[in-house]
């Protein structure tokens, strides 16, 4: 089985959901999860917080230094993830379309061969 990587994004200055579109979410995204863990696709999931919580560490030349803040200026941000396990890309594409019916907008990517277990 291949793991891939659903992650779902923030974009700023979309509309912020209401208290009661986010509680929508939060229970269509544990059924989610709960259908994930059930089919044996779950392997670890998270919500962020703020991009603005961020704090980047860089080495260079030996030395570390640390700056707050998301690591690039973008308008775009990871707001949470799935990791999950399936046979192949088709069956990860049937969970995104399920996450992102639930959260917004979700990218699939594939981890690369080292890294599956």
């Amino acid at each position: 089985m291949k793991q891939y990587l659903l992650s779902v994004h923030y974009v700023e200055g979309a509309p912020t959901p209401s208290d009661e579109e986010i509680q929508i979410m939060f229970r269509e995204t544990g059924r989610i999860n709960d259908d994930m863990q059930a089919a044996g696709a779950w392997v670890f999931a998270g919500g962020l917080t703020s991009p603005d919580s961020a704090t980047v560490v860089r080495i260079e030349n030996g030395a570390t230094s640390m700056s707050d803040g998301p690591f690039a200026e973008t308008k775009e941000h990871i707001a949470g993830f799935w990791v999950i396990k399936c046979a192949d890309l088709d069956a990860a594409l049937v969970w995104a379309e399920r996450c992102a019916a639930a959260c917004g907008p979700v990218e699939v990517r594939p981890f690369d061969d080292l890294s599956q277990a």
